[in-house]
């Protein structure tokens, strides 16, 4: 049997760690098995229990005080998990071979091991081969969220993970439950965005006519593959959670030797290109 996986990724303070402690206190209530890797060597604290934490590998801290390196925090988080990624015996160790597993890969926000270092896709490619259906879960802050331009820059983010990794993705905006009623209304907007309003509505913010040019471009790319779509992630609301983790088992196949179930929509939602996209893969 297959086993399962979710790459928790975002920016730092976007709720990785509060996400996988959700995530494993849903899953508690009902009856499921989940398990949480932290991959990330500078981490101070999480409430959650661990079936394995790359601190016990190596750390930032003991990095950054070798005088031989002399990194700084980013040098040495870097370098920390290169070196994990030479050592990938050491995480199989940790996993074991049971079959079934769903785990829960707690990792860095350091947007770099995402875009352009291939840390993090040696280490797709490598629980891949341990037979794990690997799925990305994208997380930004939905305060962060609430200016365009700022959404625009998290949308570049959660789509230059996408193409790197090669995998099904889910973006989420986090901590909606501390946003207020005025703002949560506002944010709906951005859940799943019509690109070409989101031009309109920003075409006289934008003095230079090149940057209009640019705006367009990518708004336009974004929006004709229908790549980009945010589910929303309270803490408080179970039903909510529950909804997340349907579209991640949907994108992964959980448990098909079961009767497969399309994830359910809080609000019936016109036909979109949205579950295709999981199902046939990045378009060409």
């Amino acid at each position: 049997m297959p086993r399962y996986a979710q790459l928790v990724m975002g920016p730092a303070g976007s709720g990785k760690s509060t996400y996988c402690s959700t995530l494993v206190q849903h899953c508690e209530v009902l009856n499921r098995s989940v398990q949480v890797v932290n991959l990330d060597p500078a981490a101070e604290y999480f409430n959650y229990p661990v079936m394995a934490d790359i601190r016990e590998l190596i750390q930032v801290d003991d990095v950054m005080e070798d005088d031989s390196l002399r990194f700084g925090p980013n040098g040495g988080l870097v370098f920390c998990m290169e070196y994990f990624a030479n050592n990938f015996d050491w995480l199989e160790d940790c996993l074991g071979h049971v079959e079934d597993d769903y785990i829960l890969f707690d990792c860095p926000g350091q947007i770099e091991l995402y875009t352009h270092l291939p840390v993090m896709k040696h280490l797709v490619e490598q629980l891949q081969q341990w037979e794990f259906r690997v799925c990305g879960v994208f997380l930004v802050d939905s305060q962060f969220m609430v200016e365009s331009f700022k959404f625009l820059s998290g949308v570049m983010a959660a789509l230059s993970a996408m193409v790197s990794l090669e995998i099904p993705q889910i973006n989420i905006m986090t901590k909606m439950d501390l946003l207020s009623k005025t703002a949560k209304k506002e944010i709906e907007k951005f859940l799943d965005p019509d690109m070409y309003s989101f031009i309109e509505d920003n075409s006289t913010t934008i003095r230079s006519a090149k940057f209009q040019k640019l705006t367009k471009a990518i708004c336009g790319l974004i929006d004709d593959y229908s790549m980009v779509r945010f589910l929303p992630f309270d803490r408080t609301d179970e039903e909510g959670i529950n909804i997340v983790l349907q579209h991640i088992d949907f994108a992964i196949q959980y448990g098909e030797d079961l009767e497969v179930k399309e994830p359910r929509e809080e609000e019936p939602e016109e036909d979109t290109n949205y579950d295709r996209f999981f199902q046939d893969g990045i378009p060409e």
